[in-house]
């Protein structure tokens, strides 16, 4: 009895052996699996992370170029604004000279006109002392034009 005994058991032994080699090979093969499919997982996550690298890289070479076009427009603007500010400038540089020269201009009218009488009736009026300025002898000067060229203003 103890031969049949022992012969079941040891069948008992082989049988068990086969199937916890099944399950380790099953074991085995899920473990493969799970490797192959974190393996490709991790290459597309790979792939994503490039992909949104060279996206932000292509992003970052047109921010650039805009930022460069835009500093280009605001100096060629800042040149355009600089020489107008000149040119106003100088406008009204000649704006204020030919102003007093006008007021200038008009001083002298005004006076000839109170105290000599040179544009009105000149019997009520005494006539100018000898070293004046409407003397015969100086007289041309008042048909003289006065001139004025933009050389006078160029500083």
């Amino acid at each position: 009895m103890a031969s049949s005994s022992g012969t079941s058991s040891g069948s008992s032994l082989i049988q068990n052996s086969g199937s916890e080699e099944n399950l380790q090979a099953l074991m085995d093969q899920r473990k493969r699996k799970r490797m192959i499919s974190n393996r490709e997982s991790a290459r597309r996550s790979r792939m994503r992370k490039q992909k949104h690298l060279d996206e932000l890289v292509a992003q970052v070479a047109q921010l650039k170029k805009e930022n460069h076009q835009i500093i280009t427009s605001i100096n060629i603007t800042t040149q355009h604004y600089l020489n107008l500010e000149s040119d106003n400038s100088i406008l009204r540089a000649k704006a204020s000279e030919l102003s007093h020269r006008l007021e200038s201009l008009n001083e002298i009218i005004s006076l000839l006109n109170s105290n000599y009488g040179v544009f009105g009736d000149s019997s009520i009026y005494n006539e100018p002392p000898a070293d004046s300025f409407l003397t015969p002898s100086n007289m041309f000067y008042l048909n003289q034009p006065i001139s004025a060229s933009a050389d006078m203003f160029q500083y």
